[in-house]
């Protein structure tokens, strides 16, 4: 009886050892990012589905801007066009092809934005307006959940590379991946210079 008692108790020892000393950590923290990764893709998708009517609002009122608005769409259509399977997460060139046409639609939406200053009547529209008010909550979403994101890899990566992470993904998760992550453009990272000599 005492022999039994004794095997249940380090049973239950064991049990309590494994269960605190993280093995869990890695699996919780890919469901993390997948989360957060979701929440990247439906601001960008949210951002994509403005784009047609604002592309129609613009394209009433500036014609003559025909290169800016056909920018605009094919950005839109190659980040619409893209396959974006779980592997895009630990897939260096596929995120960074993910990234580059998101960027690119952004700037196509920013050199959209300066053309928009030109037509006053274009500014004081209400569809536009609504729209440009959607777009900025859009893009403001995008930085929170990217910023989120970043954080959920940067936990999930670090439990990769560190103890006793690393260890529990050799001996129990050996098919999880370091995950991507955003990266700041070049473009981005330059000071603008502002000139008051004028």
């Amino acid at each position: 009886m005492s022999s039994k008692r004794f095997r249940i108790i380090g049973a239950m020892t064991i049990l309590l050892i494994v269960s605190g000393c993280g093995i869990n950590n890695i699996p919780t923290y890919d469901e993390a990012v997948n989360g957060r990764w979701s929440d990247v893709q439906n601001q960008y998708k949210r951002r994509a589905d403005l784009v047609p009517n604002l592309v129609n609002t613009v394209e009433g009122f500036a014609e003559q801007e025909r290169d800016v608005l056909t920018e605009v769409t094919e950005a839109r259509t190659r980040v619409s066009q893209m396959n974006i399977s779980p592997e895009l997460l630990s897939d260096p060139e596929a995120f960074q092809q993910f990234q580059a046409n998101q960027d690119s639609l952004t700037s196509a939406l920013q050199r959209l934005m300066v053309v928009v200053e030109a037509y006053p009547d274009l500014k004081s529209n209400e569809n536009f307006l609504a729209l440009q008010q959607q777009l900025e909550g859009t893009e403001n979403r995008i930085s929170v959940a990217r910023r989120d994101y970043i954080q959920a890899v940067q936990t999930y990566n670090t439990e990769l590379r560190t103890i006793p992470g690393r260890w529990w993904r050799r001996f129990m998760y050996p098919d999880m991946l370091p995950k991507q992550n955003f990266t700041v453009s070049e473009e981005d990272t330059i000071n603008p210079t502002v000139d008051f000599s004028n």
